[in-house]
């Protein structure tokens, strides 16, 4: 069985608190309550208080090998990932953006669609 990451976060900031990892062989997959009570850093906070991703196996695997950090945007409740190694921004903030793999795949379908048209209106003789 394959078991993709799942990741504990403080709703209100959206800092990680515990990033389970990716499990294969022979494993089975837990819930939240027994989270809870397995890791330390978990059982020390007010469940209400922490949210839950829970990820594909492989999820992002690129994304993570390439970012230099993570954290949890708490208005849309997405993953966002930072690829630079020094803070970026004025205030030295470290700037977050959506999955590279995110944003290429959307270039993507971005890309077919505006060949697409280009094709048809060749087709057309415009």
């Amino acid at each position: 069985m394959e078991i993709g990451m799942k990741i504990y976060y403080e709703k209100d900031t959206g800092k990680v608190i515990l990033n389970t990892g990716e499990k294969s062989g022979n494993v089975a997959p837990t819930t939240r309550e027994e989270d809870f009570s397995y890791f330390k850093v978990l059982a020390e906070r007010v469940p209400d208080t922490v949210g839950l991703i829970e990820l594909e196996y492989r999820q992002y695997a690129q994304d993570f090998l390439n970012a230099t950090s993570y954290r949890v945007n708490t208005e849309t409740g997405e993953l966002e990932f930072c690829y630079e190694p020094f803070p970026s921004s004025e205030q030295g903030e470290q700037a977050y953006q959506k999955s590279l793999s995110e944003q290429f795949a959307v270039l993507e379908q971005r890309t077919e669609a505006t060949e697409a048209a280009i094709l048809a209106l060749l087709d057309l003789g415009l």
